[in-house]
């Protein structure tokens, strides 16, 4: 990098990143200046490159599922040192009553803006970031660093799974197999549940069944019949629908088991899906309707775990062709083909 400054790849409007230079911040008291290895390409980054997420704002230097190594540390800085792996979560002010309770996803003073006027300023793809200690979970040295970008996800999908109340030996259907709904689906065995996945692309399909999960080809088959057929008639204890679709919710809808069966919204949609059901229908089900969104202090922490342990195995789930920081552009056009799970920035290679 040139002296005191970051390069780093942001969305400038539909269609178009490109590579800028700003003033790398300086290190506060509690800051490590890291030196980015790799980030993932998430489907809000893609989104709105693709020009579904225009809402969101321009110029946009996201870049939330990242990792680097720790390069300098801030003179109060007690538990991470030089040379130390750490993947990126969310910051948060620290001080408001959000923070202060660990529900770091619900700051009432999160800043989505910088001083010199980039949208959600994760600026995860960048060689060199400047992160408050507040943000930043250390993550094994033996984990790739693109799998180690994977914390922010798992986080999610952790928070999702607690709301769900699972139990070992539930029977959880997950309706699509991409990267997010096999990381679902991943959580959901390691709290010892029966998992069932739906999806219709070949090459996610041959994904979900390499890593060991019970498999529906809706090109094959009815989900909705066929999760009746395998669990008996009875339905599924839970459903995770992990694709942002009405299908997906309908088909949700009539997984579940008659009596107390739970509904996962996981995926957001643009535009928004519809959901099919009527208030009666849920009360006399006894059905619950859950959403879910972002995650606190204490899923980062566990997601860490689970990466670092590797309870949860996230290396199918990026795509062989990875890009370099002055290839941004190639690879959104790479992220937002049909099917792909994630594809991988490595900041580190010239």
């Amino acid at each position: 990098m040139s002296e005191g400054k970051m390069r780093f790849g942001c969305l400038v409007k539909k269609g178009v990143a490109e590579v800028r230079e700003r003033d790398l911040p300086e290190i506060g008291e509690y800051d490590v200046l890291l030196k980015m290895k790799a980030c993932n390409i998430c489907t809000t980054d893609y989104g709105q490159w693709l020009g579904l997420r225009e809402h969101q704002g321009y110029p946009m230097a996201g870049g939330h599922e990242a990792a680097g190594i720790v390069q300098k540390v801030g003179s109060k800085v007690a538990d991470f040192k030089i040379g130390d792996l750490v993947a990126t979560g969310y910051e948060g002010c620290g001080n408001c009553s959000a923070c202060r309770n660990g529900q770091v996803d619900q700051c009432e003073d999160i800043r989505k803006d910088t001083e010199d006027g980039y949208r959600w300023g994760f600026f995860g793809f960048s060689d060199y970031c400047v992160k408050s200690v507040r943000g930043i979970y250390k993550i094994a040295a033996s984990v790739n660093p693109a799998e180690a970008g994977f914390l922010e996800p798992l986080a999610t999908v952790l928070h999702g799974a607690k709301k769900l109340r699972l139990k070992p030996f539930d029977t959880v259907a997950v309706i699509g197999a991409g990267t997010m709904g096999l990381i679902n689906a991943q959580v959901a065995k390691a709290y010892g549940c029966r998992v069932i996945v739906s999806e219709m692309i070949p090459k996610k399909l041959e994904t979900a069944r390499a890593m060991g999960f019970e498999v529906i080809d809706c090109n094959q088959a009815d989900p909705v019949e066929e999760v009746k057929r395998l669990t008996e008639g009875k339905g599924t204890d839970a459903v995770i629908a992990a694709v942002g679709v009405t299908a997906a919710n309908d088909q949700g809808l009539k997984m579940i088991k008659e009596k107390d069966g739970k509904l996962l919204l996981f995926a957001a949609g643009y535009p928004a899906p519809e959901l099919h059901i009527d208030s009666n229908e849920m009360h006399y089900r006894r059905m619950e309707l859950i959403g879910t969104f972002g995650a606190d202090n204490e899923d980062f922490q566990e997601a860490a775990r689970a990466l670092s342990t590797g309870v949860v195995d996230v290396s199918k789930l990026i795509e062989e062709k990875t890009f370099k920081l002055d290839q941004i552009q190639e690879a959104f056009e790479e992220a937002s083909k049909p099917g792909m799970y994630r594809v991988s920035v490595l900041l580190d290679q010239q």
